[in-house]
């Protein structure tokens, strides 16, 4: 086993620790973390950022999506093209999130200077320090995170080069768990006395 090998192994195995004692599930396929979370009676916001204009952001992009505000930054600004969100230096890409969130997830990735999917191995870490470590080598490679405890108020994205070259944190879409609308509740709750009817029979 290679040195990297073994690192990812101890990481992995840390991360699994910190995720269980900090009550997050970590997620690495988008389809599961979506009917994990309607399940417990959420629906999913997806913030695709198709709606912020290409090009370089000193320091810090704000937006909003049904209700959750969320900042993106970095220390040298962020660039965004064609809809993929992503550092101007290949450094941290830090998110906030307000109010905080029960779950959150993103297709999340490394590119190069021009925007180009390149394989690195990344690490996305909430505010109490629980990470979740793999390696990334398309666009849509997906990581998600579920709490059951306090709201998740921030994430982390570092990316580590497997090859030549500088690379650069990733997003093309942003997932949240948000609240369902008062008529969406409504029929959740039919549905849910239907089901019991059923069951009753």
């Amino acid at each position: 086993m290679n040195n990297l090998n073994s690192l990812l192994s101890v990481v992995a195995c840390t991360a699994i620790v910190a995720s269980a004692q900090a009550a997050f599930i970590t997620f690495g396929n988008q389809t599961l973390w979506s009917q994990f979370a309607t399940g417990n009676g959420w629906q999913v916001a997806t913030e695709t950022f198709d709606g912020v204009a290409d090009g370089f952001y000193a320091g810090s992009y704000s937006g909003s999506v049904s209700g959750v505000n969320w900042t993106g930054s970095a220390a040298n600004g962020i660039y965004v093209q064609g809809g993929l969100f992503s550092t101007n230096n290949p450094e941290q890409l830090d998110f906030t999130f307000s109010p905080g969130v029960q779950g959150v997830g993103g297709n999340i990735f490394g590119t190069d200077l021009s925007f180009s999917v390149v394989p690195c191995i990344i690490q996305v870490t909430l505010a109490d320090g629980s990470s979740y470590v793999n390696y990334a080598t398309t666009a849509a490679d997906f990581v998600g995170f579920y709490s059951t405890g306090a709201a998740i108020s921030s994430m982390s994205i570092q990316t580590t080069a497997t090859g030549a070259g500088d690379v650069y944190p990733t997003l093309d879409n942003l997932y949240f768990t948000v609240v369902p609308a008062p008529g969406a509740l409504a029929l959740l709750g039919l549905a849910g006395l239907s089901a019991a009817a059923r069951r009753r029979r």
